[in-house]
């Protein structure tokens, strides 16, 4: 793997980190399969490439993501609680719908910001090159949401999120509303998947409509990977585990592509197929390795 290879990896793992810690708060915290953030992930993109054309600020832009991506996630909690839609179809729903709206908010398929500013400028304005700066901007940006997210965790709000994807009829014994709980809580994972495709759209230099594509199953498989390798018997620990797993991921995906064996080598096309083996080696490792140990 060359060293430009590697930087890529830590950025795209740093970006897809805000992803990675809202899958952590539906799947792991909530105990919601959301499919919303393939979805939500372009619309941050899509909004963030929008107001960066219109001349807005490109750190304002992530906030104008981070409220869109929220409204999806919002939809989706509704769909689920006050319409008594499954939660997995009404994810499925609104992911379909985002796809006519992200179309619709850049009026094309993809919007570029070839000589726009972006969050990046001020770095690379200072002397640091394209490919030390992003990872280095995403990585404060990633840390500080982390510990966002591990003090929210820790509040009466948090508490009642985690109690709500344990023991929903216990905490509504308790007179918590399960229900606002649901959609403040699957809004604040898109909001977070939205700021992913703000950063990867702004590093990137473009936003398309299909970036979102297998966005979840990438997720899942940071999340299983960094909790396999790195556990999850505290919530500071699971959401520590959760982002380095992404990390991780983007560099095993990487370093998997630059291997060549003799006249044969993996491509990009071969992405999913490299999640998916990925992801059933994190679920079965732990199995193998609690058998030969009890063994």
């Amino acid at each position: 793997m060359t060293y430009f290879a590697f930087m890529g990896a830590l950025e795209q793992g740093f970006a897809y980190g805000f992803l990675v810690l809202g899958v952590y708060l539906t799947f792991r915290v909530l105990d919601f399969p959301d499919l919303t953030v393939d979805g939500s992930l372009p619309l941050g993109a899509a909004v963030s490439a929008v107001a960066i054309t219109a001349g807005y600020d490109p750190f304002l832009s992530l906030l104008f993501a981070l409220l869109a991506g929220f409204l999806a996630g919002v939809v989706t909690g509704v769909l689920n609680t006050k319409f008594g839609i499954l939660h997995l179809l009404a994810s499925i729903l609104t992911m379909i719908a985002l796809y006519s709206v992200n179309l619709r908010i850049m009026g094309r398929p993809n919007i570029t910001l070839l000589g726009k500013s972006t969050i990046l400028e001020p770095l690379t304005n200072a002397g640091i090159g394209m490919f030390n700066a992003a990872p280095l901007l995403f990585g404060l940006l990633s840390s500080l949401a982390l510990l966002f997210l591990l003090w929210l965790l820790h509040t009466a709000f948090g508490l009642a999120m985690q109690a709500t994807g344990v023991n929903p009829q216990m905490i509504t014994s308790q007179g918590v509303n399960t229900d606002r709980v649901i959609i403040l809580t699957v809004g604040l994972s898109n909001g977070l998947a939205a700021v992913s495709g703000a950063l990867l759209c702004q590093s990137q230099g473009a936003a398309d409509v299909n970036m979102g594509v297998g966005t979840i199953v990438a997720g899942l498989a940071s999340v299983i990977v960094g909790e396999t390798l790195f556990g999850c018997r505290s919530i500071g620990r699971a959401l520590l585990a959760a982002l380095l797993g992404s990390v991780l991921y983007r560099l095993t995906i990487a370093l998997a592509l630059s291997l060549k064996l003799g006249s044969f080598s993996l491509t990009p096309s071969d992405l999913n197929l490299l999640t998916a083996l990925l992801v059933v080696a994190a679920l079965t490792l732990p199995k193998l390795r609690g058998k030969v140990f009890s063994r």
